[in-house]
């Protein structure tokens, strides 16, 4: 991938991961894992940067992306499996405890990572994604509820739907999600219910011409997007949707509380992960710090690279000191 050296191909956990490196080998290990649909390209900017700060940057193809193993059961992309890859990649790679930070989907992840494997965590940076604490309903049932059978992740529980209207124009898929200046969160919040039901389906099936916003990447950059999940399909990616179900239920007897240092990282206007959504964070993550970047959607690391290295390397160096 431009701008990234060669991975390593590990063994972790059942499958072969693909791991992507910088920096010194005996500098603090800092793990970063992406989202949906994402790939460890999506740190470019940070890995570079974070190198250079004396930091040993990682940050793999998570199970079911680019070239790391796609198992084909459901049950495989569950938090369980996914925080377990993590685990076996530190193993894999002689490290002990490293600092995860996660975007999306990762972040659910590395949030995750201290309730499952506490010994192996030194901090987490949670990047637009909170800490999000074990709700009292099943969430896919509180979304179906709330936005209707046609909300992404309600839509995602479909067997093959999803996967295949993707396949069928993956870049269509990824002109439409990367993107930047599309709405500001007031915007968002002033348009009717119906329009804040985030429906990409029903967004697909639009003219590009009426989609808002510009393109956030350069060609290059969305090609490798393009053409990774061109390669590897979608399924691997949205079956981490479709395990939240069972996620719920199996943490029903965990502790939800964060015992190590904690950066959350907030894009004002992430209208899906907003900011107020961190709201009453310190009640499971005690020792937390904030900051906020503002003029910033979803798209955190890639749209304002240089303000994302900034905080994440200035939190970095005060909370570990060589």
């Amino acid at each position: 991938m431009a701008g990234l050296p060669e991975p390593t191909m590990i063994k972790t956990n059942g499958i072969d991961m693909a791991v992507y490196e910088m920096g010194p080998k005996d500098g603090l290990p800092v793990v970063m894992c992406h989202g949906w649909p994402e790939l460890a390209f999506s740190w470019r900017n940070q890995m570079p940067a974070l190198a250079a700060a004396g930091f040993r940057a990682i940050a793999p193809d998570q199970r079911g992306y680019g070239r790391t193993s796609r198992p084909d059961d459901v049950e495989s992309y569950d938090m369980e499996h996914l925080t377990g890859d993590l685990a076996g990649m530190l193993d894999a790679l002689g490290i002990d405890k490293a600092v995860f930070v996660g975007h999306d989907w990762g972040g659910l992840v590395v949030w995750a990572f201290p309730l499952f494997h506490p010994d192996r965590v030194a901090g987490v940076i949670g990047l637009n994604t909170p800490f999000l604490a074990r709700p009292p309903l099943d969430p896919i049932m509180g979304m179906r509820a709330l936005y209707g059978e046609n909300m992404y992740i309600v839509w995602f529980q479909k067997p093959g739907v999803a996967e295949a209207v993707f396949a069928s124009d993956p870049g269509k898929l990824f002109r439409f999600l990367l993107r930047k200046g599309a709405m500001n969160a007031a915007t968002f919040k002033s348009r009717p219910k119906e329009e804040r039901s985030l429906e990409i389906v029903t967004a697909l099936k639009m003219d590009e011409s009426q989609w808002p916003g510009e393109l956030l990447l350069a060609p290059d950059e969305m090609k490798v997007f393009v053409d990774t999940f061109t390669r590897t399909g979608f399924t691997g990616g949205i079956n981490w949707y479709r395990n939240l179900t069972r996620n719920w239920i199996r943490s029903g007897l965990q502790e939800q509380k964060v015992r190590v240092p904690g950066l959350m990282i907030m894009a004002e206007d992430d209208v899906v992960l907003t900011p107020k959504m961190a709201d009453g964070m310190e009640r499971f993550v005690p020792d937390l710090e904030r900051v906020l970047i503002k003029d910033c959607g979803h798209w955190t690391q890639q749209e304002k690279p240089e303000e994302t290295n900034r905080a994440m390397i200035d939190w970095l160096k005060r909370r570990f000191p060589k």
